[in-house]
């Protein structure tokens, strides 16, 4: 095996350096090697028959022989799954097939190329990074590329090689494209030759199911595939670092998260079953049961609740109106089966005995509704020799912690509604886990604080415009700025505050250049009221606050200087002003030859201070 690798990898090499620069069928120039799959050698090129030289994808097919009985057989396949590969481009998200030729008893596909970036760029390295998928991500991710999956399939064929490498997010705009179908294989294809796993690359490990090794790949190949992806992004594990249970050979993933609720739980479980007859047999039914989880978590969130006569000592809770579809689905995953409207889908592949399942919906009901020691009880007395004991060990942990959590995250919430802090309950609300009893009580904050906080903007923002209608920008900003975030007028907020910061600029030059002309005309008092008027923050507030000093100094001293006498006492302050040979020695040597700029030549207030449609 070792040898043939080498063999594999030097004869890789080589063609790889040949390869680069050439021209096929004299328009295709190749310009960059992309890498080898299980059946061929990708390149980067460009179209030189093109005026825009733009750049496609060019796969070299790999011929293991040169024998003419081979290479007919070869054709004739190449030409059937071209074809194929025509049909699946007319898809928005698979890359459209632009050519295909044979050339020196070589085959070759010519594909769009997709501008932007594999999905390896937005996985988490590590549960140790930070920056793990949510519920939310996790599931546009599994609809976006289901959907791309279910068209596959129609088709006739299996992708086989459903890896981040190989799912794009296109930078056009966002929406991820499935690449590379040189390993697709027909429905019906069935070979009992085993794939040797050194023909595989790499990154294709952990991500290819166990039937696939030997060939039997199914449709629901590729649904395997896509759930080992979509858990990665909750764990930040890559599927190799996941354990193995040995008694079922299944994938145990969800050690210790107490963020993935149990729907989501379910469905990911169901989809990377090692028996892949006990997993989703097509991407139609995860659809269905992805599109079915969201509605009845929306109903979930919408029910009310009550507390039971009586009972209210041990703190359990009854529904008053949940829909049976909703506790079917929230206890029936527990339980490990799925109950849709369209059907019931086994999530295991030996059903557990009916006293054992009962007792694990149950347990589940009475977590849900707020009873987490009758839940424990219960998920407790199932028995060792039980077919779904582990799962209920491993329940008994999650939940002890995911209610801790709740409790806590919570009490934050709580909180913050008692302190009037209406914003921080908004955003602290959706950090409670996804549990019946915590979410009822929490949501009933959310829609009180969220009552209250646009009752508090509305005041605020009118406050606002009746601060701005009286020229009073500065108060008026100090409103907008007490707005939340969360509030249903931000955008208005944010208009306003652009708006006011504007107008408080072109109001403060007013100010200082009626402060000018006050001072020009010897009345330092009038000078000194409208300096007085210029709000912090503002560009010429720093020079404002400069002649302020300089005009209260000049103030003063022109009090002191006028005579006084009974005829100039009885003048108006104008003529009084006017007639002070101190006060005019000031205005000629302080104000009129001083060096510091004490006038806006070209400045008309007029034009700009109208405050027509101030709000």
């Amino acid at each position: 095996m070792s040898e043939s690798l080498n063999n594999d990898l030097f004869s890789n090499l080589l063609m790889t350096q040949y390869m680069i620069g050439k021209v096929l069928q004299g328009r295709y120039q190749i310009v960059q090697a992309l890498g080898a799959g299980v059946f061929g050698q990708t390149y980067i090129a460009v179209d030189i028959d093109h005026p825009e030289n733009p750049k496609c994808v060019v796969k070299q097919l790999k011929a293991t022989g040169s024998q003419p009985s081979y290479l007919d057989t070869l054709r004739l396949r190449f030409l059937t799954e071209t074809e194929t590969l025509k049909q699946l481009g007319h898809h928005n998200q698979i890359p459209e097939l632009l050519g295909c030729f044979e050339e020196k008893e070589r085959f070759y596909l010519v594909q769009e190329f997709i501008e932007g970036h594999a999905l390896t760029a937005e996985l988490p390295m590590g549960q140790q990074w930070g920056s793990l998928w949510n519920e939310r991500e996790v599931i546009q991710f599994l609809n976006d590329v289901l959907e791309i999956l279910e068209f596959v399939h129609s088709q006739g064929v299996i992708h086989c090689d459903v890896k981040p490498e190989n799912l794009i997010r296109r930078a056009c705009d966002g929406k991820l494209v499935l690449i590379d179908f040189g390993s697709i294989q027909p429905v019906d294809f069935g070979v009992d030759a085993a794939m040797p796993i050194y023909h595989l690359p790499v990154t294709s490990l952990g991500y290819i199911p166990p039937e696939q090794f030997i060939s039997q790949a199914q449709p629901n190949s590729d649904i395997y595939s896509l759930g080992m992806i979509a858990i990665q992004g909750l764990t930040g594990l890559a599927p190799l670092q996941l354990k193995i249970d040995p008694y079922t050979n299944d994938i145990y993933w969800r050690l210790n998260d107490t963020r993935v609720n149990d729907y989501l739980a379910a469905v990911l479980s169901q989809m990377i079953r090692y028996n892949h007859e006990t997993r989703f047999q097509s991407a139609v039914e995860v659809l269905q049961v992805l599109k079915q989880m969201s509605l009845d978590k929306s109903q979930i969130l919408d029910a009310e609740y009550s507390v039971s006569e009586g009972d209210n000592s041990q703190g359990r809770f009854k529904f008053i109106k949940s829909p049976s579809l909703v506790t079917g689905m929230r206890v029936g995953l527990a339980a490990n089966s799925l109950v849709m409207g369209f059907g019931v889908y086994s999530l295991i592949n030996n059903s557990p005995a009916y006293s054992e399942t009962e007792a694990l919906y149950k347990a589940t009901e009475q977590y849900q509704a707020g009873n987490l020691e009758g839940a424990l009880a219960l998920a407790r007395s199932i028995k060792p020799n039980s077919n779904v004991y582990s799962e209920a060990q491993t329940t008994i942990t999650e939940w002890q912690q995911q209610w801790k959590v709740a409790a806590q995250r919570y009490q934050t919430v709580e909180n913050a509604f008692n302190e009037n802090r209406w914003a921080d309950v908004l955003r602290n609300a959706p950090q409670v886990p996804d549990i019946l009893y915590w979410q009822s009580k929490s949501d009933k904050l959310v829609k009180s604080a969220r009552a209250n906080l646009e009752t508090e903007s509305k005041g605020l923002l009118a406050k606002a415009y009746q601060r701005a209608g009286e020229k009073d920008f500065s108060t008026a900003l100090n409103y907008l700025q007490q707005i939340p975030q969360e509030s249903s007028s931000k955008t208005v907020v944010q208009q306003k505050l652009t708006e006011y910061n504007q107008k408080q600029q072109i109001r403060a030059a007013y100010l200082v250049q009626k402060a000018y002309n006050k001072a020009a005309a010897g009345d330092f008092n009038g000078a000194v009221e409208f300096l007085q008027q210029v709000s912090p923050g503002t560009s010429i507030y720093a020079q404002a606050q400069a002649k302020l000093i300089e005009y209260t100094q000049k103030q003063r001293l022109q009090a002191d200087t006028i005579p006084n006498d009974n005829k100039r006492s009885q003048l108006p302050q104008e003529e009084k002003v006017a007639t002070s040979p101190i006060a005019k020695a000031m205005w000629t040597d302080s104000f009129i030859s001083s060096k510091t700029a004490t006038k806006l030549d070209n400045f008309q207030p007029g034009n700009y201070m109208q405050e027509v449609n101030i709000r």
